[in-house]
Protein backbone atom coordinates (compact mmCIF):
# COMPACT_ATOMS: atom_id res chain seq x y z
CA UNK A 1 0.00 0.00 0.00
CA UNK A 2 1.71 3.38 -0.92
CA UNK A 3 1.31 6.19 2.14
CA UNK A 4 1.00 10.03 1.75
CA UNK A 5 3.98 10.35 3.35
CA UNK A 6 6.74 13.38 3.18
CA UNK A 7 10.45 13.01 3.18
CA UNK A 8 12.29 16.57 3.26
CA UNK A 9 15.14 16.61 1.66
CA UNK A 10 17.64 17.13 5.09
CA UNK A 11 15.57 13.83 5.79
CA UNK A 12 16.12 11.91 2.97
CA UNK A 13 20.15 12.68 2.99
CA UNK A 14 20.62 11.81 6.41
CA UNK A 15 18.65 8.49 6.33
CA UNK A 16 19.75 7.33 2.30
CA UNK A 17 17.55 6.98 -0.48
CA UNK A 18 17.00 3.25 -0.30
CA UNK A 19 15.26 4.05 3.15
CA UNK A 20 13.35 6.84 2.05
CA UNK A 21 11.93 4.74 -1.12
CA UNK A 22 11.03 2.22 1.03
CA UNK A 23 9.27 4.70 3.72
CA UNK A 24 7.46 6.23 0.66
CA UNK A 25 6.19 3.13 -0.65
CA UNK A 26 5.39 2.34 2.49
CA UNK A 27 7.00 -1.32 3.30
CA UNK A 28 8.34 0.13 6.34
CA UNK A 29 5.72 2.27 7.86
CA UNK A 30 3.49 1.55 11.23
CA UNK A 31 0.05 1.13 10.48
CA UNK A 32 -0.61 3.86 12.65
CA UNK A 33 2.01 6.65 15.03
CA UNK A 34 1.30 9.04 17.64
CA UNK A 35 2.11 12.59 16.13
CA UNK A 36 5.42 13.57 17.76
CA UNK A 37 3.87 17.21 18.25
CA UNK A 38 0.02 16.99 19.24
CA UNK A 39 0.40 12.92 20.63
CA UNK A 40 -3.14 12.23 18.60
CA UNK A 41 -2.96 8.86 16.41
CA UNK A 42 -2.43 9.15 12.55
CA UNK A 43 -1.52 7.03 9.89
CA UNK A 44 0.93 7.61 7.17
CA UNK A 45 -1.13 5.48 4.85
CA UNK A 46 -4.64 7.37 5.09
CA UNK A 47 -3.23 11.13 5.19
CA UNK A 48 -0.72 13.46 5.08
CA UNK A 49 2.28 12.63 6.83
CA UNK A 50 5.79 14.36 8.08
CA UNK A 51 8.65 12.33 8.45
CA UNK A 52 10.67 13.65 11.65
CA UNK A 53 14.40 12.73 12.63
CA UNK A 54 15.62 13.39 15.75
CA UNK A 55 19.26 13.12 15.66
CA UNK A 56 21.75 13.47 18.89
CA UNK A 57 25.41 13.36 18.99
CA UNK A 58 25.79 9.44 17.65
CA UNK A 59 22.15 8.45 17.32
CA UNK A 60 18.90 9.15 14.97
CA UNK A 61 15.28 8.33 15.74
CA UNK A 62 12.51 8.46 12.85
CA UNK A 63 9.06 9.97 14.22
CA UNK A 64 6.24 11.08 12.53
CA UNK A 65 3.70 13.74 12.43
CA UNK A 66 0.32 14.90 10.77
CA UNK A 67 2.02 17.48 7.98
CA UNK A 68 -0.22 20.06 9.62
CA UNK A 69 0.89 20.05 12.22
CA UNK A 70 4.85 20.54 11.43
CA UNK A 71 6.46 19.72 8.26
CA UNK A 72 9.10 17.35 7.71
CA UNK A 73 12.72 17.96 9.36
CA UNK A 74 15.30 16.95 11.76
CA UNK A 75 15.37 18.34 15.19
CA UNK A 76 18.79 18.13 17.02
CA UNK A 77 18.26 16.62 20.52
CA UNK A 78 21.07 15.90 22.81
CA UNK A 79 21.96 11.97 23.12
CA UNK A 80 20.47 11.91 26.51
CA UNK A 81 16.97 12.83 25.23
CA UNK A 82 17.50 9.77 21.89
CA UNK A 83 18.68 7.22 24.61
CA UNK A 84 15.98 8.12 26.99
CA UNK A 85 13.60 7.42 23.98
CA UNK A 86 14.91 4.25 22.67
CA UNK A 87 14.75 2.82 26.01
CA UNK A 88 11.39 3.45 26.62
CA UNK A 89 10.15 2.17 23.63
CA UNK A 90 12.15 -0.48 23.41
CA UNK A 91 11.96 -1.24 26.95
CA UNK A 92 16.10 -2.32 27.14
CA UNK A 93 18.25 -0.76 29.29
CA UNK A 94 20.99 -1.08 27.13
CA UNK A 95 21.34 1.70 24.32
CA UNK A 96 23.37 -0.36 22.00
CA UNK A 97 20.55 -1.34 19.84
CA UNK A 98 19.69 1.82 18.79
CA UNK A 99 20.66 2.89 15.56
CA UNK A 100 23.57 5.53 14.58
CA UNK A 101 23.13 8.21 12.90
CA UNK A 102 25.59 7.61 10.70
CA UNK A 103 23.80 3.94 9.61
CA UNK A 104 21.62 5.02 6.38
CA UNK A 105 18.88 2.82 6.34
CA UNK A 106 17.97 1.53 9.50
CA UNK A 107 16.86 4.19 11.41
CA UNK A 108 15.09 3.45 14.59
CA UNK A 109 10.75 3.53 14.58
CA UNK A 110 10.19 5.34 17.63
CA UNK A 111 8.20 8.15 19.04
CA UNK A 112 9.51 10.46 21.35
CA UNK A 113 7.01 11.35 24.18
CA UNK A 114 6.34 14.97 24.84
CA UNK A 115 4.73 16.78 27.15
CA UNK A 116 1.62 18.66 26.30
CA UNK A 117 1.50 22.68 27.03
CA UNK A 118 -1.72 24.16 26.37
CA UNK A 119 -1.52 27.85 25.21
CA UNK A 120 -3.86 31.15 25.98
CA UNK A 121 -3.68 34.22 24.85
CA UNK A 122 -4.25 37.51 25.92
CA UNK A 123 -3.24 41.11 26.66
CA UNK A 124 -2.00 42.01 30.39
CA UNK A 125 -1.84 45.66 31.66
CA UNK A 126 2.00 46.36 32.16
CA UNK A 127 2.61 49.87 33.82
CA UNK A 128 0.00 51.88 31.77
CA UNK A 129 0.32 49.96 28.43
CA UNK A 130 -1.24 46.63 26.83
CA UNK A 131 0.77 43.76 25.92
CA UNK A 132 0.30 40.96 23.91
CA UNK A 133 0.66 37.96 25.99
CA UNK A 134 0.91 34.07 25.81
CA UNK A 135 0.29 32.34 28.70
CA UNK A 136 1.64 28.41 28.87
CA UNK A 137 1.08 25.65 31.36
CA UNK A 138 1.52 21.98 30.86
CA UNK A 139 -1.36 19.59 31.05
CA UNK A 140 0.66 17.14 33.65
CA UNK A 141 4.10 17.04 35.28
CA UNK A 142 7.01 17.34 33.01
CA UNK A 143 9.98 15.35 34.22
CA UNK A 144 13.28 16.36 32.86
CA UNK A 145 14.31 14.81 29.61
CA UNK A 146 16.17 11.71 30.39
CA UNK A 147 14.93 10.90 33.72
CA UNK A 148 11.65 8.73 35.48
CA UNK A 149 11.20 10.08 38.30
CA UNK A 150 7.77 12.04 38.72
CA UNK A 151 8.99 15.32 40.06
CA UNK A 152 7.65 18.16 37.97
CA UNK A 153 10.77 20.52 36.74
CA UNK A 154 9.14 23.04 34.27
CA UNK A 155 9.85 25.91 35.92
CA UNK A 156 13.23 24.62 36.67
CA UNK A 157 13.91 23.92 32.74
CA UNK A 158 12.81 27.43 32.01
CA UNK A 159 14.64 29.14 34.40
CA UNK A 160 17.80 27.20 32.79
CA UNK A 161 16.83 28.67 29.77
CA UNK A 162 16.50 32.15 30.10
CA UNK A 163 13.28 32.57 31.66
CA UNK A 164 13.25 34.79 34.83
CA UNK A 165 10.72 33.87 38.08
CA UNK A 166 7.86 37.14 38.22
CA UNK A 167 6.93 38.22 41.57
CA UNK A 168 5.23 41.14 40.05
CA UNK A 169 2.89 41.14 36.80
CA UNK A 170 2.86 44.65 36.35
CA UNK A 171 6.71 44.59 35.67
CA UNK A 172 8.08 43.58 32.07
CA UNK A 173 9.84 40.53 31.56
CA UNK A 174 13.29 41.03 29.86
CA UNK A 175 13.95 40.11 25.95
CA UNK A 176 14.89 36.73 25.65
CA UNK A 177 17.78 36.49 23.37
CA UNK A 178 17.30 33.80 20.67
CA UNK A 179 13.68 33.14 21.17
CA UNK A 180 11.00 34.49 19.65
CA UNK A 181 6.97 34.14 18.77
CA UNK A 182 6.19 32.63 15.05
CA UNK A 183 3.34 34.35 13.65
CA UNK A 184 1.72 34.54 9.79
CA UNK A 185 -1.86 35.24 8.23
CA UNK A 186 -2.79 36.50 11.68
CA UNK A 187 -2.39 33.10 13.13
CA UNK A 188 0.06 32.43 15.88
CA UNK A 189 2.09 29.12 15.01
CA UNK A 190 4.94 28.52 17.59
CA UNK A 191 7.27 29.79 19.99
CA UNK A 192 10.79 29.05 18.65
CA UNK A 193 13.81 28.60 20.87
CA UNK A 194 17.40 28.78 19.80
CA UNK A 195 18.75 25.82 17.95
CA UNK A 196 22.83 24.60 18.15
CA UNK A 197 25.12 27.00 16.30
CA UNK A 198 24.34 26.91 12.61
CA UNK A 199 21.52 25.31 13.22
CA UNK A 200 18.09 27.46 12.44
CA UNK A 201 15.47 27.92 15.61
CA UNK A 202 13.55 24.66 16.69
CA UNK A 203 9.67 24.87 18.09
CA UNK A 204 9.47 24.47 21.52
CA UNK A 205 5.64 25.05 21.30
CA UNK A 206 4.27 24.40 17.92
CA UNK A 207 0.55 24.65 17.10
CA UNK A 208 -1.33 21.61 16.24
CA UNK A 209 -3.19 24.00 13.63
CA UNK A 210 -2.17 28.02 13.34
CA UNK A 211 -4.23 29.78 16.32
CA UNK A 212 -6.49 31.96 15.85
CA UNK A 213 -6.02 35.08 17.83
CA UNK A 214 -8.25 38.78 18.38
CA UNK A 215 -8.41 41.32 16.67
CA UNK A 216 -7.26 43.70 19.58
CA UNK A 217 -4.37 40.82 20.43
CA UNK A 218 -3.13 41.92 16.52
CA UNK A 219 -3.65 45.15 17.00
CA UNK A 220 -1.54 45.07 20.16
CA UNK A 221 1.20 42.89 18.60
CA UNK A 222 1.43 45.24 15.80
CA UNK A 223 2.51 48.11 18.25
CA UNK A 224 4.87 46.71 20.36
CA UNK A 225 6.68 43.88 17.90
CA UNK A 226 7.08 41.62 21.01
CA UNK A 227 5.38 39.23 23.01
CA UNK A 228 5.51 38.41 26.74
CA UNK A 229 5.52 34.39 27.10
CA UNK A 230 4.37 33.49 30.72
CA UNK A 231 4.56 30.09 32.13
CA UNK A 232 3.62 27.88 35.11
CA UNK A 233 2.90 24.66 35.96
CA UNK A 234 0.32 22.26 36.02
CA UNK A 235 -3.04 23.75 37.49
CA UNK A 236 -0.87 27.50 38.67
CA UNK A 237 -3.42 29.59 35.85
CA UNK A 238 -6.26 27.25 34.50
CA UNK A 239 -8.76 27.92 31.56
CA UNK A 240 -9.87 31.59 32.29
CA UNK A 241 -12.66 33.13 30.40
CA UNK A 242 -12.00 36.17 30.44
CA UNK A 243 -8.92 38.68 30.67
CA UNK A 244 -9.39 40.25 33.69
CA UNK A 245 -9.89 36.35 35.45
CA UNK A 246 -6.09 35.66 33.63
CA UNK A 247 -4.83 38.70 35.13
CA UNK A 248 -6.14 37.55 38.89
CA UNK A 249 -5.02 33.78 37.99
CA UNK A 250 -1.47 35.21 36.62
CA UNK A 251 -1.40 37.42 39.90
CA UNK A 252 -2.05 34.90 41.75
CA UNK A 253 0.72 32.24 40.32
CA UNK A 254 3.04 35.23 41.06
CA UNK A 255 1.95 35.67 44.36
CA UNK A 256 2.74 31.90 45.00
CA UNK A 257 6.20 31.73 43.33
CA UNK A 258 4.85 29.70 40.49
CA UNK A 259 5.25 31.99 37.35
CA UNK A 260 7.98 32.61 34.93
CA UNK A 261 8.09 35.25 32.15
CA UNK A 262 9.90 36.50 29.45
CA UNK A 263 9.35 38.99 26.51
CA UNK A 264 10.08 37.74 22.86
CA UNK A 265 10.89 39.80 19.34
CA UNK A 266 7.48 39.02 16.72
CA UNK A 267 8.86 36.46 14.14
CA UNK A 268 7.33 36.45 10.37
CA UNK A 269 4.20 39.05 10.37
CA UNK A 270 1.31 39.64 12.57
Amino acid sequence: MSSMLDVSDEVRAEIGDDEAAKLLAGETLPERYDCTSCRTPGSAHSERTSTVLFVGEETAVLAFAHAGCIPSQIVRVSEEQIQSAVRTISGEADSSSAAPATTPGIPELAYERQAVLGVTCGQVLIGDQLHPAIVVEPTGPIARPGTTGGNDEFLTLLTESGFTPVTDVAQRPGMLPGWSVLMAMGKLHAVLQPAEEGQQPVSWWQAHQPLAVTDEWRATVNKTNSVVVYAAPVGAIGQQAREDLLRDALDKAAASGVLVAATMPLAGTS
